[in-house]
């Protein structure tokens, strides 16, 4: 007996290098998904409100037009709590209101990004109210309406946090930086389930309890240990679990429909396409046009926005995302059941073929020598 291992044959050369550049080619992929929203984003239709007279609304208009041209969409209300009211809906990222007390009003919640915006905004528009306060008194002294060596009032322009954030998530880096793992999560969960359980029903049974089990358990760490997360832990917990859902759905479904490699066509639409466009970092307005709107149909883009709008902003409308994250866990599970009834159709159309060769071997047996 010989001990002599048998040679695997080696693989091609061209089949060799041919892999090498397909990998190559997928990593830059991944980089271009992940970096293209962040390097293309640029600051432009920001929505805010202006609260005060017409005069006052289309003057602090035109300082932002000549400033700031195309970074801001003004929108114009009677007041300030009509104002606050649309940043609590999230119609608008914050507002100026401008009278005898001027005020920029923010809400961090919503992303830091316009937050700091607005902050320097207010910074700018103090400066220019000073300048034409000061500009204003040496008119009246030069026309004799006020004594020479009046001083003007300083005026400060107040920046309110409408909607803070949580005292355990300050900067807001938690909210943001857990929209990854959420992602992650769920196709970890899809593949598992793809490769380790068999059968429709008890995969349809095994996605439902993934997605409550790590939603409830998402939230508890999230709500309930780093504060990160505010508002009703249950229905926190059921959107988080129906964000999971989605995802592990969709990879299962498109496992059952097209064999493994669906595994692989779940996690890229996920992964590649809807996480990079979710807008979890930075506003829906700051993504080349129209691809932040985009991402809003996916996966990512909806749980972020669900999450952060149950948290922080309970006064805002949350059916659509509502209505995205069903229809992906939906799609997925049709996916399921329309894979096993297509492979079952598979399996009997096989055994009809076999059969007549079955039968025409036992009738060959049965003739005589």
């Amino acid at each position: 007996m010989s001990n002599i291992a048998t040679r695997q044959p080696h693989t091609a050369w061209g089949r060799a290098i041919g892999i090498a550049i397909a990998g190559a080619v997928v990593v830059v992929a991944i980089l271009l998904a992940f970096v293209w929203p962040i390097i293309t984003a640029s600051v432009k239709d920001v929505p805010i409100a202006v609260a005060g007279s017409a005069d006052q609304v289309a003057a602090v208009t035109t300082a932002l037009d000549s400033k700031a041209k195309g970074v801001f969409e003004v929108t114009t209300v009677p007041d300030r709590a009509a104002a606050v009211d649309l940043i609590k809906t999230r119609d608008v990222y914050g507002a100026i209101v401008v009278g005898e007390q001027p005020e920029v009003l923010t809400a961090s919640a919503g992303g830091p990004a316009v937050s700091q915006l607005l902050g320097q905004l207010a910074g700018q528009l103090q400066v220019q109210a000073n300048q034409q306060a000061a500009a204003a008194l040496q008119q009246a002294i030069a026309a004799g309406q006020a004594p020479a060596g009046t001083v003007a009032p300083t005026i400060t322009v107040t920046v309110t946090d409408v909607v803070p954030l949580s005292s355990g998530d300050p900067r807001g880096l938690g909210l943001t930086a857990a929209s990854f793992p959420l992602v992650l999560g769920g196709i970890i969960g899809g593949v598992l389930i793809s490769l380790l359980v068999v059968g429709p029903w008890r995969r349809l049974a095994s996605v439902v309890v993934y997605g409550l089990v790590a939603g409830f358990s998402v939230v508890g760490v999230m709500q309930g240990w780093f504060g990160v997360l505010e508002g009703n832990f249950w229905i926190n917990g059921l959107a988080v679990s129906l964000a999971m859902a989605a995802t592990v759905s969709l990879i299962v479904g498109m496992n059952a429909l097209i064999g493994r490699v669906g595994i692989a066509v779940g996690a890229i639409i996920t992964m590649l396409i809807g996480n990079p466009l979710s807008s979890a970092a930075q506003p829906i307005q700051f993504t080349v046009e129209p691809w932040g709107a985009v991402g809003q149909w996916f996966v990512p883009g909806a749980s972020a926005t669900l999450i952060r709008d149950l948290s922080y902003f309970p006064d805002a409308n949350p059916t659509f995302p509502w209505l995205v994250l069903a229809g992906w866990t939906l799609l997925g599970m049709i996916a399921m059941v329309a894979g096993h009834f297509r492979n079952q159709e598979v399996v009997h159309v096989g055994d009809a073929l076999e059969k007549p060769d079955a039968e025409s071997e036992r009738e060959d047996a049965l003739q005589p020598a």
